[in-house]
């Protein structure tokens, strides 16, 4: 069994995240002893999870629905599938935003640099993009698709 603070000290946490989320009702067999917090394993594999859904950008509403769902038991297997579906197409989605964001400072980074190399910036832009290198064009085209 772990304190809260060990708990916030494993997970490099501030001890009012590991509270709140006790109170928005997500560690539903939290054991307490004279009024402390007891973290078992459960608690710790429910932490890993909630703070993967929260990286994944999920709400806390949906985190207690989730944790409902797990208290219910087998019969909403298929209903937590789903919500990790969801969730891992939202986050591919803004992966992809992101690489195109990535390609488009990549580019960027490369054109300002000829720039600063003393290239000249009509021929460089003349270049776009089949005479741009190889993965400077491929990064071009990626932050320029739709």
């Amino acid at each position: 069994m772990y304190t809260i603070g060990q708990v916030s000290e494993m997970f490099g946490l501030p001890a009012s995240t590991p509270r709140y989320y006790d109170k928005q009702g997500l560690f539903p067999a939290l054991e307490r002893t004279s009024g402390i917090r007891q973290f078992g394993d459960t608690e710790l594999e429910a932490l890993r999870v909630i703070e993967c859904l929260k990286k994944a950008g999920m709400e806390i509403k949906d985190i207690r629905l989730f944790m409902e769902w797990c208290a219910e038991g087998p019969s909403t297997y298929p209903k937590r599938k789903a919500m990790f579906e969801e969730r891992k197409a939202h986050m591919e989605l803004e992966i992809a935003n992101m690489n195109r964001a990535l390609d488009m400072l990549k580019y960027k980074c490369w054109f300002y640099g000829q720039l600063n190399q003393g290239e000249n910036e009509t021929e460089l832009r003349a270049m776009i993009p089949d005479g741009l290198p190889e993965d400077i064009k491929e990064a071009y085209e990626n932050a320029h698709a739709r």
